[in-house]
C-alpha cells in the first residue's frame, strides 16, 4: 500500500507553501514477511521554523531524545504463512537497511517482544491487535482504540483474521534501561 504525504514549509519571505506531495511506498523486508512499514517523517532533533519542507534525517529507527518519528505499520494475521527464507544474511541486511537499528531491540528469546528509549502514541486504523506486555498481560485494541507506550517491554499480535494497520508517532525519551538515552 501507498500512503500519500503532502508536506507543508515557508518559501524564503516565510510564507506557507506545500513543499511535496507525494506517495511513500510501504517497507516489507523478507524476515517479518506480510509485515509493512511507512517511514513517514522523523528527525533526531527538536524542528526549527521556517524551514523549506525538506526531509530530516531520521537513522536509527528508534528515535534520540529529542528526535521524533511518524509512521504507519501493519501486522498481518498470526496465522499468515511465514515462508522460509532462502537467503538469511541478506534478508538482514536488508531489514538493517529499511529499518535502522529496530532488530537489535528485538529479543531473540521471546519473539515480537522488545523494549526501546521511547514514548510511542499509537492508533489502530483498522483491524485488530492484541497488545502484551512484559507480565503476560494484553490489551485487545480495535480501530480507534490508541496506545501510549511509555518505554515499556511488549510485543504486539494480531490473532485476528485480516492484516491490522497503525498510525504511530514515536518521541525519543531517557529510559533507566538504556544508559545515555
Amino acid at each position: 500500500m501507498k500512503v500519500r504525504r503532502v508536506v507543508t514549509g515557508h518559501d524564503r519571505k516565510g510564507k506557507a507553501v506545500f513543499a511535496s506531495d507525494t506517495q511513500v511506498d510501504a517497507l516489507t523486508p523478507a524476515l517479518l514477511p506480510g509485515s509493512e512499514f511507512h517511514r513517514l517523517w522523523g528527525g533526531n532533533r527538536a524542528p526549527s521554523f521556517p524551514d523549506d519542507g525538506s526531509a530530516p534525517e531520521q537513522n536509527p529507527y528508534f528515535p534520540p531524545v529529542g528526535g521524533f518519528r511518524f509512521g504507519m505499520f501493519t501486522l498481518p494475521p498470526d496465522s499468515h504463512s511465514r515462508p522460509a527464507v532462502a537467503d538469511l544474511p541478506a534478508a538482514v541486511t536488508e531489514l538493517e537497511t529499511a529499518l535502522p537499528g529496530l532488530a537489535s531491540f528485538m529479543e531473540a528469546d521471546a519473539p515480537g517482544m522488545h523494549t526501546t528509549a521511547t514514548i510511542d502514541f499509537e492508533v489502530v486504523l483498522e483491524g485488530e491487535v492484541w497488545l502484551e506486555l512484559d507480565d503476560g498481560a494484553v490489551a485487545h485494541l480495535r480501530a480507534g482504540d490508541t496506545v501510549v507506550q511509555n518505554g515499556t517491554r511488549h510485543a504486539w499480535h494480531n490473532r485476528g483474521s485480516k492484516p491490522a494497520r497503525l498510525a504511530v508517532f514515536i518521541v525519543g525519551a531517557h529510559h533507566a534501561r538504556f544508559p545515555g538515552s
